[in-house]
C-alpha cells in the first residue's frame, strides 16, 4: 500500500506574516522559492503514481520547484476558505472575538469544520484506490493538509490544533500493521 507524502507550499508575504490566505493567490517570498527547491533533493528519488495539487499559484509553483509534474489539480486540496477573516491574523480576530479557535468556529462567510471534514473525506475517498498503485504527492496548505492527516487518522479535523506545520516541509501518511498512522510529520529539508 502505497503512502500519500503531503507537501506544505513554500512561504507567502502572508505566511510569514501569520494572515490567514485562502483564496487570495500569492505568489512565493523568494525563501519560499528556495526552500521549495530544497524539497527536490528529498523526493528525486521517491516515484509518485499521482501529484495531485490545490489550483492556487503558491501550492503549484511549489511543486514546479520541488521537481513534481502534477497530474491533478483538485479543488478539495485548497485552504479552509477563511471568508470574512481572509487576510487577518489570529490575534486580530481574537481583539474583536475572544476565544475564537478555526478548529471549533470556523468562519463566517468561510468554511465551518464539518465543510472542511466533507471535503478532506472526499479527497481521501479519490486518493485510496491510487494508494493500492504507489505512493501519492499532495501539494496542499497548512490548515488543509492538517485536516487531511487528522482525517486519515479518523481523527475530527479539530485535531488538526495539535499538528504544526511549517511552510516547505514534508509529512507522508502511510500505515503501521494496518492502521493508518503518521509516518513522518513536518519534516524540514535542508
Amino acid at each position: 500500500m502505497g503512502e500519500i507524502v503531503v507537501v506544505r507550499h513554500g512561504q507567502t508575504e502572508w505566511s510569514a506574516n501569520g494572515r490567514h490566505t485562502s483564496t487570495t493567490d500569492l505568489d512565493l517570498l523568494p525563501e519560499g522559492e528556495e526552500r521549495a527547491r530544497n524539497l527536490a533533493k528529498a523526493l528525486a528519488n521517491r516515484p509518485f503514481v499521482a501529484v495531485v495539487s490545490s489550483p492556487r499559484k503558491r501550492a503549484l509553483r511549489t511543486a514546479e520547484l520541488a521537481g513534481l509534474t502534477v497530474t491533478e489539480i483538485d479543488l478539495d486540496l485548497v485552504e479552509w476558505d477563511y471568508g470574512d477573516y481572509e487576510g487577518r491574523t489570529t490575534q486580530q480576530i481574537r481583539a474583536e472575538r475572544p476565544g475564537w479557535d478555526l478548529w471549533t468556529d470556523g468562519c463566517p462567510g468561510g468554511e465551518t469544520p464539518e465543510q472542511v471534514t466533507v471535503r478532506m473525506d472526499r479527497f481521501l475517498a479519490k486518493a485510496r484506490p491510487m494508494l493500492t498503485l504507489g505512493d501519492v504527492a499532495v501539494v496542499s496548505h497548512g490548515h488543509a493538509s492538517r485536516s487531511l492527516a487528522s482525517r486519515w487518522l479518523d481523527q475530527p479535523v479539530s485535531f488538526g490544533a495539535r499538528l504544526s506545520l511549517d511552510t516547505a516541509t514534508l509529512s507522508v501518511l502511510g500505515h503501521e500493521h494496518g492502521h493508518e498512522s503518521l509516518r513522518a510529520w513536518n519534516a524540514p529539508v535542508a
